[in-house]
């Protein structure tokens, strides 16, 4: 196999597709903080595309890694050996599959080692959008969407000289930008939260009021924070993974991704200075983000949790092998169909039945795999943006809850760490703490209906949602989640 690095592009097998652009003669016009998987299948896939396009060498890529852990030095190490040159292979439910080398990350800064150097790098006039992937839970939003300064991470940032979250690192380089008279950079969300540029200006902003008020007011007048819906299943790697995908393209990548073959991005036309001709490789503008962002975060992402929180407990490993439970199929089919969708304004244009059939048919993607207790980690951050609008109108409407509290009683159950068969899994929660971790493994089944996950539930006017979650805990507790379900189901 060949190892990977702008010397051997040339030598790559020929069902490799490599950059078809000079990437010497590029630059980097947008910084890109969090440089995970999604992010390298999806917006630099993107980027790659337009780089290839007359005229647009200016909106390369410099990577911002944010963390100070030792698998973000490997990715830094890993970025430097090969030249931030990455294979990417997407495949198609029957199989098929197709390898691009992205050549779109032209610049890799490791922010944790030197946070003035990479602030320096944002301040450079050349960068006019910084996007982000930073995941649901790292806007530090409370269940009303405020920005919670009292945040022990975001008060210790606003102590510092030199600022270390994300926050700090854009504000600060914006203040300098002000300064020297440079102007501001778009600020572009591509994470999944609901009406994500409107939650990105109030973190943002807030921050920058708390540590400069002249500054805040420049920001809220100047920096533009489009909303964005992004769209494309991505699994985790391993390294079985790495070993499968290099035997299969004969690249000895390092850092190897995999991804399905559909992607989606819609954008708000919302651009402060400047932007890429994305509409010509895929990417859709529009005024509204709106309806995009309800269609696919409460239907697609919201499934991904219906499913993957019960299956984690049945002892499944990933989304092909729980969707072949017609059980729990038939569950996903009657939440999209009963539950989700009458509370959905879709696009014009979209049918929300159709749109329910591909994401099933997504689902069963065999080559894809991905792994159940991925989509489940973090549901404390992704349960209120996945299902909150869902739960309100259901229960308001006075509907069927059933689906919804087993889906909740599966969480509950899930933050307890073994299978039904009392098999022990790891979970990552990193938004919530021991005590709320408390509430939900308490004697009392119903306590963990506390938890500021439900917090905009409005749960205190409907205790016969309690009453149901505690039935079906106790059910899950004495006959296992397959047989609660199939009692429900028959």
């Amino acid at each position: 196999m060949i190892p990977l690095s702008n010397a051997t592009l040339h030598q790559l097998p020929a069902q490799v597709t490599t950059p078809r652009y000079d990437r010497q003669k590029t630059t980097a016009g947008i910084a890109h903080l969090g440089v995970g998987n999604f992010h390298r299948a999806h917006q630099a896939m993107y980027i790659n595309k337009v780089l290839e396009r007359a005229g647009q060498q200016g909106w390369a890529i410099v990577g911002v890694g944010l963390r100070n852990t030792p698998r973000e030095d490997k990715r830094a190490a890993i970025m430097a050996e090969q030249d931030n040159l990455y294979t990417l292979t997407a495949f198609a439910p029957d199989g098929t599959h197709e390898t691009n080398v992205i050549g779109s990350i032209i610049e890799y800064v490791h922010a944790a080692k030197d946070r003035a150097a990479a602030i320096k790098r944002l301040t450079d006039p050349d960068i006019k959008i910084v996007t982000l992937t930073i995941t649901e839970g790292g806007y530090y939003l409370d269940a009303e969407g405020n920005f919670t300064l009292d945040h022990p991470d975001i008060k210790a940032d606003l102590a510092r000289d030199v600022p270390e979250t994300a926050f700090g690192l854009v504000c600060e380089a914006l203040r300098q930008r002000r300064e020297s008279g440079t102007g501001p950079f778009t600020v572009l969300s591509c994470d999944n939260l609901r009406h994500n540029g409107k939650a990105a200006r109030t973190a943002f902003c807030t921050y920058a009021t708390a540590r400069d008020p002249i500054l805040g007011a420049w920001m809220k007048e100047n920096v533009t924070f489009p909303s964005s819906m992004v769209d494309r299943i991505t699994p985790s790697v391993g390294e079985a993974d790495i070993t499968r995908l290099d035997a299969l393209t004969g690249v000895a990548d390092q850092m190897p991704i995999f991804a399905e073959d559909f992607t989606q991005w819609v954008i708000e036309d919302n651009f402060c200075d400047g932007r890429p001709e994305l509409e010509t490789v895929g990417v859709q503008f529009t005024d509204d983000v709106g309806p995009y962002e309800q269609v696919k975060l409460r239907m697609l992402n919201a499934s991904h949790s219906m499913l993957a929180l019960p299956g984690v407990l049945m002892g499944y490993d990933t989304v092909p092998h729980a969707i072949e439970d017609t059980l729990l199929l038939g569950h996903l089919e009657r939440f999209l169909a009963e539950d989700a969708s009458p509370f959905i304004t879709p696009p014009k244009g979209v049918s929300l039945a159709q749109y329910a059939q591909q994401v099933l048919h997504r689902f069963r993607n065999p080559a894809v795999g991905d792994q159940l207790l991925r989509i489940a980690s973090d549901s404390g951050s992704k349960l209120p943006v996945f299902l909150t609008d869902t739960v309100n109108g259901v229960l308001g409407s006075r509907r069927d809850h059933w689906r919804l509290a087993f889906g909740t009683a599966c969480f509950l159950e899930y933050l307890r760490g073994t299978t039904d068969k009392g098999t022990p899994y790891t979970i990552t929660e990193p938004a919530i703490n021991a005590e709320q971790l408390a509430l939900a493994r308490a004697e009392d089944l119903a306590t963990g209906l506390q938890m500021t996950v439900f917090a905009g539930w409005n749960l205190k006017d409907h205790p016969e949602f309690a009453t149901d979650v505690v039935k079906i805990r106790q059910s899950i507790r004495a006959q296992g989640t397959h047989k609660t379900l199939a009692q429900h189901a028959g």
